[in-house]
């Protein structure tokens, strides 16, 4: 079976100035990144996704925009089809919708909205799944479901990208790995920063049991660190990866983490060719502190 060409995202949120949000967007483009990505989050200093992704396309020229991810829960699904129906639209079909089913219940008590067990979650992004996707094919909508009611809806405008946007799903245990096979075009396959290939393997297998057929079809994304050549990073970086994983980014490279990309250029372009081969996983996402440092390997891989 061919290998999917490469793909690199930016995974980034905070930005100085509006100026400064688009000098980033441009940056990313012109390094060669496919994708400008946002995360979801309502505790800390986080922009909202939607709008600052419609400014980033506004930007740029082909970068394409996505959320990384939106949590079900937090949106009303027939709200949610029709504002990305209009980021793609206006885009003009760069648009990639990322759903989750939510990970921090901080931001389900700041909205006032119950975070509910992983199973409710799940369930609810499973209809959330449902309801956007028949409104993106232009289907009248009416469903009773047990999280949310939609009644004769129309999704308008329609998605320029057919027959819709790329949809994302981001998952760690079985059940929304066998969603994700099910339901998205690309699977953000969330371990720990610690995993083994042997891990990553075992989730893919479960992916693969569960897509059937449609395997072949699925995009497989790793959101990765990078340490290129013998430049320090800034110690910000440290301190970031520190406070998310409590673990020392020295130590991951020591031990030869699959979530760290480390080595020369050469050597992590060798790294990611054969996670390729062995895994299947074609899309890789950085934060945007690394994505100066991971650029010469953009520059060599990307559309490969």
């Amino acid at each position: 079976m061919p290998h999917r060409p490469f793909r690199f995202g930016v995974v980034t949120a905070q930005a100085r100035s509006g100026e400064d949000w688009i000098a980033r967007a441009r940056r990313v483009e012109q390094l060669g990144y496919a994708t400008l990505l946002m995360p979801d989050r309502l505790v800390g200093p986080v922009l909202s996704p939607l709008p600052a992704l419609a400014i980033a396309a506004a930007a740029t020229h082909h970068l394409r925009v996505g959320t990384f991810v939106l949590a079900s829960g937090l949106r009303n699904p027939l709200l949610l089809a029709r504002e990305c129906a209009t980021l793609d639209f206006l885009t003009g079909g760069r648009f990639e919708l990322g759903l989750g089913a939510g990970v921090s219940e901080d931001d389900f008590r700041q909205a006032g909205i119950p975070f509910g067990q992983p199973g409710a979650r799940v369930d609810r992004l499973t209809e959330t799944l449902a309801i956007v996707k028949a409104l993106w094919s232009g289907q009248e909508v009416t469903v009773g479901g047990s999280h949310d009611t939609v009644a004769g809806a129309h999704g308008y405008p329609p998605p320029v990208q057919q027959p819709r946007p790329p949809i994302l799903v981001a998952g760690a245990g079985r059940r929304m790995l066998s969603l994700a096979a099910r339901e998205a075009d690309i699977v953000a396959l969330g371990v720990g920063a610690t995993a083994g290939e042997a891990e990553v393997s075992e989730k893919i297998d479960w992916l693969r049991q569960e897509a059937g057929d449609r395997f072949p079809r699925l995009e497989l994304s790793l959101n990765l660190a990078a340490v290129v050549g013998d430049e320090p990073l800034d110690p910000r970086v440290h301190q970031r990866l520190h406070a998310i994983f409590h673990v020392d980014l020295d130590q991951l490279v020591k031990a030869g983490s699959l979530f760290v990309l480390a080595g020369s250029v050469d050597q992590i372009c060798e790294q990611l060719l054969a996670c390729r081969e062995r895994l299947g996983v074609s899309y890789v996402t950085i934060a945007h502190d690394m994505m100066e440092t991971l650029a010469p390997v953009v520059e060599r891989l990307a559309g490969q």
